[in-house]
């Protein structure tokens, strides 16, 4: 369905004109002289404008040619007696798309519009084609494989059986998981192995953008819909029409959105922000979030019936402190990966650094550690990565892993001093001997460094 004005200001004639149109399923609106019609101009965008030449105050040309200086640019079929013939070839050669000449058949008319909105049509779907690519080589860098998702633990098995699972269903996806834990990739996972994988996967930061801004992102806007809005602009699910799209942190989205995504979850459609035509779209819709939903479905802050059309199919997925034994193999596949981003040989990370890798707590998740890598790296000498590369790692509090407590007569002073001769040890490692700084780590005076090191022969 096209947009079209009409201009016309004889009344029997213009009633006929839209009485054809709109049979085709048009959206027409009609005006009686030009100065209205530009009128609604400044304020809507138009597929076609139809106008008589023989009017007042505007004729058909002068309409045209204000239709020239405004920055929409719809096609323009003027409709013209005989004796005007050349002056309509000549304002074809200035951009005009065709003329009629009186007396014309409604069925030549018809013929001679779908003509013209056929051609629009075709570029319309490049323009969509050409937006949809423009975004797509912003957000991925690169094809996506599954090497990007990285682990042999239990944990992570059981993530990629369920990618396989759900991948070649239309059912929305839930990916709940910490900041940091890799929920973008495990989406882009189920696209890239769906059904849909020829189609766009688009994603849409819910917690970076005002509500108002949200709406026009993913639901676009016509122009004049707000300040700014000078053309018509499609929004994220357009673009990601017979694709996924992916809606990150889902948990901060405003009640008002949630209703509007609602709409779209149970209807497959929507309204552009200031629009009246509704647009229809076939979209598999992935969310996720790092927050208890259910917790904010129970404080009246999400809605139930939007929690349970977004979890469908949940994938929880956990944090890398939760699975250490994959941390090695995200080490090496990331210090590779950067390497080659970096045009350098691939580093030796040293014993003692990727020890600290494997202790460190990594609030920050894999993120983070891709993060730290990408730091060492750069800054590091001769190729390897040491403790001093990690400072990240050794800047915090002092940590101790890996105690064991019996399950009765727990020997408390025993533990204790062996936490204290592991404090001590970290302290020395950290301050690379300087007694006196360690000491200083350590809160305590020189001299009861001292005294501790000779009770632990750390002498």
């Amino acid at each position: 369905m096209f947009r079209i004005a009409l201009i016309e200001d004889d009344d029997t004639m213009r009633e006929g004109m839209a009485h054809v149109l709109q049979r085709d399923g048009h959206e027409i609106e009609t005006f009686s002289n030009g100065s209205d019609a530009i009128d609604a101009c400044q304020v809507r965008e138009f597929d076609l404008i139809i106008s008589d030449y023989r009017m007042r105050p505007m004729d058909g040309l002068q309409v045209f040619q204000a239709l020239q200086t405004m920055e929409q640019h719809p096609d323009f079929i003027l409709i013209t007696a005989y004796g005007t013939i050349e002056m309509a070839v000549e304002a074809m050669k200035q951009g005009m798309s065709d003329y009629i000449t009186k007396p014309f058949s409604l069925e030549e008319f018809r013929v001679r519009i779908e003509k013209i909105l056929a051609r629009r049509a075709i570029v319309q779907e490049k323009e969509r084609l050409d937006e949809e690519n423009a975004y797509l080589r912003e957000q991925i860098d690169g094809q996506y494989n599954f090497g990007e998702i990285v682990g042999e633990s239990p944990q992570i098995k059981e993530i990629f059986r369920q990618i396989q699972k759900v991948a070649p269903t239309d059912s929305s996806v839930l990916i709940i998981g910490e900041s940091g834990t890799g929920k973008e990739l495990v989406a882009r996972a189920i696209h890239h192995v769906s059904q849909r994988a020829g189609g766009p996967f688009i994603k849409v930061n819910c917690g970076a953008l005002v509500e108002s801004l949200l709406e026009s992102e993913l639901f676009g806007h016509e122009k004049g819909a707000f300040t700014g809005a000078t053309r018509q602009r499609r929004g994220k699910f357009e673009l990601a029409h017979k694709g996924s799209i992916f809606l990150d942190e889902i948990g901060d989205i405003s009640p008002a959105m949630q209703i509007k995504l609602l709409r779209v979850l149970q209807e497959h459609e929507f309204d552009r922000v200031g629009g009246e035509q509704t647009v229809q779209v076939d979209v598999r819709v992935i969310a996720a979030t790092n927050q208890d939903l259910m917790t904010k479905v129970e404080e009246s802050t999400f809605r139930e019936d939007l929690y349970y059309r977004l979890n469908v199919i949940p994938i929880e997925l956990p944090p890398l402190r939760e699975r250490r034994e994959d941390i090695a193999l995200l080490v090496k596949h990331f210090v590779e990966k950067k390497a080659r981003e970096l045009s350098r040989p691939i580093p030796v990370i040293l014993p003692e650094a990727m020890e600290a890798l494997m202790q460190y707590n990594w609030p920050g998740n894999v993120r983070e550690l891709e993060n730290v890598l990408e730091r060492a790296l750069v800054l590091c000498d001769e190729n390897t990565v040491g403790l001093n590369d990690l400072p990240v790692l050794t800047a915090g509090p002092i940590r101790i892993n890996g105690i064991r407590l019996p399950s009765e007569n727990l020997p408390l002073d025993q533990v204790l001093e062996h936490m204290e001769e592991q404090l001590i040890r970290r302290a020395l490692e950290r301050t690379n001997g300087v007694k006196t700084q360690a000491a200083r780590l350590l809160g305590i005076k020189t001299s009861a460094l001292y005294y501790k090191l000779e009770k632990y022969e750390l002498v």
